[in-house]
C-alpha cells in the first residue's frame, strides 16, 4: 500500500486514541521533550471513567490535570526518573518511583510488568514513509517494538534528528497529530561556587577526552569552563545547550573517539529551542538507545571517557546520595550509575561527582558524617571515583576509609569541618 494512503488510514483524533484507554492498564509515554502533550492533555477528558490507569513516565515535564491530587483514584504516574510536578504530587500518593539503572529500565519494565499502550512523539513522515523519534531514544523504540497498541503523536515542529531515530509508518499502529510548541528547558546560569567547581573538573579534562554532562548550574559552569579544550568527544545520555557551545566554540571535535568517532551520541535532548535547530538533521549528531548509550561496557570503550554527575549529600566515606533526600524521593538515578562505572572501565577514564558544599543557603553541609535515616544510595561507596566540591578535588578510588575521611574533610565547608571530624571520631571511621 501507498506510504500516503497507509498513513490516512492510521491516523485519527487525539479523542479516539485517548478512548481507547481502559481501567487498570499501563500506558507508558515518551519522555521529558517527547511528552506527547495532545495525548497527555486529552487524557483528562477519560477521568470520571477511569480507575486505576498507571502512566509510566520519565522526568515528566507537563503539569496535566490528571495527575492532580483530587485525581489519584483514576491516574497513577509511575516514573523512572521525577519531574518538577511529580515532586509537588508525590505527598498526595499519586506518583511511585520505579528504582532503575538507565540502561536497562525500559528492558527490565517490559520483561517483569504489562505494558498496554505506548504514546510517543515523532516528526512528520518522509516521503518513503519514515519518522524520526526526534527527542527521545532513552526507552521509546524499544516500546515501540514490543508493546501490541502503539500510537505517534506527529509534531512539526520536532526536530528531524539522525541514528537510530527511525520509524517506518509500518511500524506504528495508529498516529494522531498535533503541532504544540516544544518542551524548553531554560540555561540556567552558574553560581560563583559552581563556576569555581567547573574549573576543578576542567583541570581533570584532559585534551581528547569523550565527556558526559548533564543538567543544571555545575554542567553548564563545567560547559564554560571547557571552551579552550582541544578535540572533545561527546557520549552522554542527554544533548544539552552547553554542548553546543563548546562545538560552535571549536572543543568538540570527536576526533580521537573509539566508538562513533566523529560524532556526539546520546540518547535523548532537553534544552532551548537553539539545541533544537542545532541537532536538526545534523550529521555529527548520533541518536542511539538507551541500552546502548549507556551500558557501562560500551561506554567504557571510549579512551579518556569522563563522566560528570552531580549529587545532593555525600558521606564521609564516599555513599553518593544523588536522587532523594532521606526518604523524600527528588529526582532519579537515571544514567548516573552507568556512566560512573562505565567511564571508570575506559582507559585514562574518570568518574566524576560534583556537588556544592552546603545547602539550604549556606546552613547545612552536603557532605556528611552518616547519612539520614532512609537515604538512598545512588552510588555505593565500592564504586566511587571522585568528589569533587568547590574548596577541591578527592580521590577516593581504592582508598581506605581513614584515608577517604581525610579527603572529604578537605573538601567539605570549612565552617563544618570541626563538627564532621568530631563525629567521624565518634563513629569510630578513623
Amino acid at each position: 500500500m501507498n506510504v500516503n494512503e497507509l498513513y490516512k488510514r492510521k491516523k485519527i483524533s487525539i479523542e479516539e486514541a485517548v478512548g481507547q484507554v481502559k481501567s487498570n492498564q499501563k500506558v507508558c509515554v515518551a519522555m521529558a521533550g517527547s511528552e506527547p502533550q495532545g495525548l497527555m492533555e486529552g487524557l483528562s477528558q477519560r477521568i470520571d471513567e477511569l480507575k486505576n490507569v498507571h502512566i509510566v513516565s520519565c522526568l515528566m515535564m507537563g503539569d496535566y490535570e490528571v495527575f492532580k491530587p483530587e485525581n489519584k483514584e483514576s491516574f497513577i504516574n509511575e516514573t523512572w526518573f521525577y519531574g518538577p510536578s511529580d515532586r509537588v504530587n508525590h505527598p498526595t500518593g499519586n506518583v511511585s518511583y520505579i528504582p532503575n539503572n538507565l540502561h536497562e529500565a525500559g528492558q527490565k519494565k517490559l520483561e517483569n510488568d504489562q505494558i498496554d499502550i505506548f504514546w510517543g512523539t515523532a516528526t512528520p513522515m518522509d516521503e518513503k514513509g519514515y519518522f524520526s523519534l526526534s527527542l527521545g531514544l532513552t526507552y521509546e523504540k524499544k516500546m515501540i517494538e514490543e508493546v501490541d497498541l502503539v500510537v505517534l503523536e506527529i509534531n512539526e515542529n520536532l526536530p528531524w534528528t539522525l541514528g537510530d531515530t527511525m520509524i517506518h509508518i509500518s511500524e506504528i499502529d495508529q498516529l494522531v497529530e498535533n503541532n504544540a510548541p516544544l518542551i524548553e528547558l531554560p540555561v540556567l546560569e552558574p553560581k560563583e561556587e559552581e563556576k569555581i567547581i567547573g574549573n576543578y573538573i576542567a583541570d581533570m579534562v584532559e585534551d581528547g577526552s569523550t565527556i558526559q554532562l548533564g543538567i543544571g548550574g555545575i554542567p553548564n559552569a563545567l560547559a564554560q569552563a571547557l571552551v579552550d579544550k582541544k578535540d572533545l568527544g561527546i557520549h552522554t545520555e542527554m544533548f544539552t545547550d552547553g554542548m553546543v557551545d563548546l562545538f560552535e566554540a571549536g572543543a568538540i571535535t570527536g576526533k580521537n573517539k573509539s566508538m562513533w568517532r566523529g560524532k556526539m551520541v546520546g540518547t535523548f535532548a532537553l534544552g532551548t529551542q537553539r539545541l533544537y535547530d542545532f541537532i536538526d538533521k545534523n550529521l555529527a549528531v548520533e541518536f542511539q538507545q538507551g541500552s546502548v548509550t549507556n551500558d557501562p561496557y560500551v561506554i567504557g570503550q571510549n579512551r579518556k571517557m569522563v563522566s560528570i554527575n552531580t549529587a545532593l549529600t555525600v558521606d564521609l566515606t564516599g555513599q553518593v546520595c544523588s536522587e532523594a533526600l532521606g526518604n523524600k524521593q527528588y529526582s532519579g538515578t537515571g544514567g548516573q550509575v552507568d556512566t560512573h562505572r562505565g567511564a571508570q572501565r575506559s582507559p585514562g577514564g574518570k568518574g566524576i561527582i560534583a556537588l556544592r558544599s552546603t545547602a539550604k543557603g549556606g546552613s547545612i553541609s552536603t557532605i556528611m558524617a552518616e547519612l539520614p535515616a532512609g537515604s538512598k544510595i545512588t552510588l555505593g561507596r565500592n564504586d566511587i571515583d571522585y568528589i569533587v566540591t568547590e574548596y577541591g578535588v578527592a580521590h577516593l578510588k581504592g582508598k581506605s576509609i581513614r584515608d577517604r575521611v581525610e579527603a572529604m574533610l578537605n573538601i567539605a565547608h570549612p565552617d563544618f569541618k570541626d563538627e564532621l571530624r568530631e563525629r567521624a571520631e565518634e563513629l569510630q571511621l578513623w
